[in-house]
């Protein structure tokens, strides 16, 4: 039997690819920068170890789940801690369950399709006529640089120029659903 690609891949090559952004993801449900790197350092070492012994054909998605259950047991441990020492602090409860509760979702990115799409076409607006017509074409209707710069009657580093600039600013605007983006896509 011939060992798999994923197989081949080095712990340190895993969690240069990473790391970064699965903290980011978990920090978003954890609020906790030390426990998200915890968690995630935990996380990516079992899968590399996994990933030893197992053929995984998603690695992103396999990592995905795992982040996911992962940050759910820490949230459901918080969840029993807290109902233990009796809290009188309520709206930390919610909150809890309010997290656990979304990353239970398998859907939780559709929670946020709506408002990611309005930042997306609010952010289009902004645009200078020629970058948001060119944005449209490629990331839209898909068209390659070469058929946006023939119908637009640009030079293809004219179009490249406008998709940087064009994606620097959706960057920008949608920071704040990166680490989401990442694992939807």
């Amino acid at each position: 039997m011939q060992p798999t690609a994923l197989i081949e891949v080095s712990f340190d090559r895993l969690y240069e690819t990473y790391f970064k952004r699965s903290v980011s993801f978990v920090k978003s449900y954890v609020h906790d920068e030390v426990v998200a790197e915890d968690l995630v350092s935990e996380t990516l070492m079992k899968v590399w170890m996994y990933t030893k012994k197992n053929d995984v054909v998603n690695l992103k998605a396999f990592l995905y789940k795992s982040l996911r259950n992962t940050t759910l047991d820490y949230l459901k441990k918080e969840r029993l801690q807290h109902k233990t020492t009796d809290s009188s602090e309520s709206w930390m409860s919610d909150e809890l369950e309010l997290r656990i509760s979304l990353l239970n979702s398998n859907c939780y990115s559709s929670i946020f399709a709506t408002e990611i799409d309005q930042i997306f076409q609010d952010t289009l607006s902004k645009m200078p006529p020629k970058r948001r017509k060119v944005i449209e074409l490629s990331r839209i209707e898909l068209k390659s640089n070469k058929e946006i710069a023939n119908e637009l009657g640009l030079r293809i580093k004219g179009v490249d120029y406008h998709i940087y600039m064009g994606l620097k600013m959706l960057r920008e605007a949608l920071k704040d659903y990166l680490s989401m983006l990442f694992f939807m896509g």
